[in-house]
């Protein structure tokens, strides 16, 4: 039951696509992660994802659509939906994310920057 200073635990790590998290709240957890350039399409099909852009400007892309979420600003992507999370132009973007305990890095696809335990800082 201590203060979490975020920007302290960005500069903690220097990995991209990979998230660490900082804290769990009931089966939730808060993760950071920092992005730079395109991910891999993948649906979560059980879990909603919150995605709070703490620097940088996000692309997320859907089927249908591109959202562009910026600095100060979130994003709900709802169970069952595609996504694909992007940066433009070698933009290193910090992101906040809280999701349930069971939700996998890219849910339903293996990529080989597919992560399943996340490192504690």
């Amino acid at each position: 039951m201590t203060p979490i200073n975020i920007q302290d635990k960005f500069e903690r790590f220097s990995s991209h696509w990979h998230p660490h998290q900082i804290g769990v709240v009931d089966d939730m957890q808060v993760l950071l992660a920092k992005i730079k350039g395109d991910f891999v399409w993948h649906t979560h099909e059980d879990e909603d994802e919150l995605f709070y852009v703490q620097k940088g400007t996000l692309e997320m892309h859907f089927r249908d659509k591109v959202e562009i979420v910026k600095e100060g600003e979130l994003i709900v992507v709802p169970k069952g939906v595609a996504h694909c999370p992007k940066t433009k132009d070698g933009e290193e973007v910090h992101v906040l994310l809280f999701e349930k305990l069971s939700t996998k890095h890219t849910g339903n696809v293996v990529d080989e920057r597919t992560q399943s335990e996340y490192p504690k800082i």
